[in-house]
């Protein structure tokens, strides 16, 4: 059975900040702390922290909704990719931004506690950075 789950978090940043900082090899990099070769094409593929995670972009709406496959070394061969998807929803002070990830093989349930690790408090750091 595959895993799936949702965690919804807020940023201080507007969409437009996340949008460009998901989809940019630069500014993905200094966001994360690990490096990454991003595209903003649909079809366009990815590549983040030194090489772990790979993916594709499925569909883009621009400030709003990134889909992507998205797959770690740890992954078997014969996985299917699985599906992440990123909202983003303007608030008065900064953005919604809710993370749905989907199609996880069986047994892997360490990217819940890894996105907040890995993202959300680098993250954190970045846009507190920017202001």
């Amino acid at each position: 059975m595959k895993v799936s789950f949702e965690i919804i978090e807020k940023f201080n940043v507007s969409p437009e900040v996340i949008f460009e900082a998901w989809l940019n090899s630069k500014l993905h990099s200094e966001m994360t702390g690990g490096n990454a070769f991003c595209s903003s094409e649909i079809g366009g593929t990815f590549s983040t922290w030194d090489g772990y995670i790979t993916g594709t972009n499925i569909s883009l709406k621009k400030n709003q909704e990134i889909v992507q496959t998205w797959r770690t070394t740890e992954f078997k061969e014969g996985d299917e990719d699985s599906i992440l998807t990123i909202q983003l929803k303007e608030l008065k002070n900064g953005t919604e931004f809710k993370l749905i990830h989907t199609k996880i093989p069986e047994g892997q349930t360490q990217y819940k506690i890894g996105w907040k690790e890995y993202y959300f408090e680098p993250m954190r750091n970045y846009f507190h950075s920017l202001k």
